[in-house]
């Protein structure tokens, strides 16, 4: 009964470690389907600074590296915004007229459409949260966005307005991705972009396309190579290299805590075998008279505590996938806000995170069994006479 005890103490640990590591693992696959919505595959900018000046020739080199589909040429700033009497702080993104054929943000439009221009007219592609902020309610020709820029350079007058480049736009579509994009940015034309912030040659990144079927690792290594030292050439996810980090460390540290709850629950395997080993002296004793020498008897309550974890490890990973399946096909636990993204927690299994799982418990368990067994070595027949 007290072994049974201490395998379903196994087991339940066991599935809480694998159902807390898959959701760790959707959590993350979300994120990155997020980011992927908003960033270009390939990213190339400058290694020092925040913009360089783009030559035509390393332009056309780009375009011309096997692998590399489309080439957007983008300028990147902060920007001040005015929409009738609201106003804030925005992230312009100056785009060229190519950016609407990565498809990234079609899926993504709520309201409007994804227009930058149209028979020569300039329009702008704005996030949720900036449309909230700015209080448009409808995209119409009645009204236009402004923006404002400090001029570069030396400045006269007293009039606010020589201390600021300003441009009109109007608002084409409102996408909507995540509250980290949907709170800034705003996508307009490039040579809008251009002329507000006054940037010339220069260029704060160039967003790339791969081609269908191009290994991106290697359209990345031939870019590298050709522009050198002077620029970075960065996947989706070494844009934010960072927050990926951060949360494989939180997985790494949920993992360690959960083994020490399991550690502490494998208590329960060394008392149980430790009584079963006073309990069973007798016996023990017996053994030992027709025979058994001290390894035997050791290797006993090894096994014992073998079943133990093995049975317990067993059941807890196929319980936790099981929950996990269930998850994934029903989403029985859901995410409990309005805002979310998704409705359920997302879950994804991977083979890793069971093989440690497993392997970890069974070390710890094996480890819990090994002191009742030497206790139970150490009985002889003298102990019964």
């Amino acid at each position: 009964m007290i072994s049974v005890i201490s395998m379903a103490g196994v087991a339940i640990g066991t599935a809480a470690l694998v159902i807390v590591l898959s959701v760790f693992n959707g959590l993350e696959d979300l994120i990155r389907s997020l980011n992927k919505s908003f960033d270009p595959e390939l990213k190339i900018e400058a290694a020092l600074g925040k913009s360089f000046e783009l030559q035509q020739d390393f332009l056309e080199g780009i375009k011309r590296i096997e692998g590399v589909e489309i080439v957007t040429q983008v300028v990147e700033d902060n920007a001040y915004a005015r929409y009738k009497n609201d106003e804030m702080v925005v992230k312009l993104k100056g785009v060229e007229d190519n950016f609407v054929d990565h498809h990234r943000l079609d899926s993504n439009i709520i309201y409007g459409k994804m227009l930058l221009k149209e028979d020569g007219v300039n329009y702008a592609v704005i996030a949720r949260g900036v449309q909230k902020s700015l209080s448009i309610n409808k995209l119409n020709n009645m009204y236009t966005m402004q923006f404002f820029y400090p001029k570069r350079g030396k400045t006269s007058g007293l009039n606010p307005n020589n201390l600021t480049n300003q441009r009109v736009i109007l608002p084409a579509g409102v996408y909507a991705i995540e509250k980290q994009y949907d709170m800034n940015y705003v996508f307009v034309p490039l040579e809008f972009a251009v002329d507000l912030l006054d940037y010339g040659q220069r260029r704060t990144s160039l967003e790339i396309k791969v081609a269908a079927g191009a290994n991106i690792d290697q359209v990345k290594s031939r870019i590298k190579k050709f522009a050198g030292d002077d620029f970075k050439v960065l996947t989706s996810d070494e844009i934010h290299a960072d927050f990926f980090k951060v949360l494989q460390i939180e997985k790494l540290f949920v993992f360690i805590i959960f083994s020490f709850i399991l550690a502490i629950a494998s208590f329960n395997i060394f008392f149980s075998l430790t009584m079963l080993a006073i309990d069973k002296k007798k016996d023990i004793s017996i053994l030992a008279a027709l025979g058994s020498g001290k390894k035997l008897i050791k290797r006993i309550f090894l096994a014992e505590g073998a079943i133990i974890s093995f049975m317990g490890a067993f059941l807890g990973l196929f319980l936790g996938m099981t929950i996990c399946l269930v998850q994934q096909h029903f989403g029985l636990v859901s995410m409990g806000m309005q805002t979310a993204v998704i409705d359920a927690y997302p879950v994804k299994m991977q083979f890793p995170d069971f093989l440690y799982t497993g392997i970890s418990i069974i070390i710890i368990t094996l480890l819990a069994s090994y002191r009742p067994a030497v206790i139970a070595s150490r009985t002889t027949m003298r102990d019964h006479i």
